[in-house]
């Protein structure tokens, strides 16, 4: 596989990782269409395996998210606020915590736009109650999935 290919493959996943923070966008296809074109240009067996792997996960993440609650994100400044401390506390848990810190991580995220919005710790954790409830649980669910994918791909092509 080339090295235009492996960019090309790693710049789809990353606009798919940020494309689940976009209301509307289809990130989770993207970040597995990323996985499909560096299986089908790579067609080693742990490319399959990887691609068989994410397709699972992002079914299961799909059957999880039906049972919460759907998303109700507003465009407005403070949702895009929220939205992109919870990506990047994800993100950072992800990598501080491998795997499981995405999870305290977004909670974390969400937590500190709300409390530098509101500045007081009782508002801020009311607000991320109700952020969770309003579809944060369900961005969080697809954002998990997309990320164990990444890590997948990510530790698969380091690995060669």
């Amino acid at each position: 596989m080339g090295a235009w290919d492996l960019l090309l493959s790693g710049l789809v996943i990353l606009l798919g990782l940020c494309g689940v923070l976009l209301p509307g966008m289809p990130g989770a296809w993207l970040v597995w269409a990323g996985v499909l074109w560096w299986a089908l240009k790579d067609p080693r067996p742990v490319a399959w395996a990887v691609l068989v792997g994410a397709t699972v996960v992002l079914l299961l993440s799909r059957a999880v998210r039906w049972t919460l609650p759907p998303r109700r994100l507003g465009g407005d400044d403070a949702t895009r606020r929220v939205t992109a401390y919870a990506g990047a506390g994800a993100l950072l848990g992800f990598v501080l915590v491998p795997v499981l810190g995405a999870i305290p991580g977004f909670v974390g995220g969400v937590y500190l736009a709300e409390r530098l919005r509101l500045g007081r710790h009782g508002e801020a954790v009311a607000a991320l109650r109700t952020a969770m409830r309003s579809g944060g649980s369900s961005v969080l669910t697809e954002l998990f999935a997309c990320l164990l994918i990444t890590g997948a791909w990510l530790g698969a092509v380091l690995a060669g």
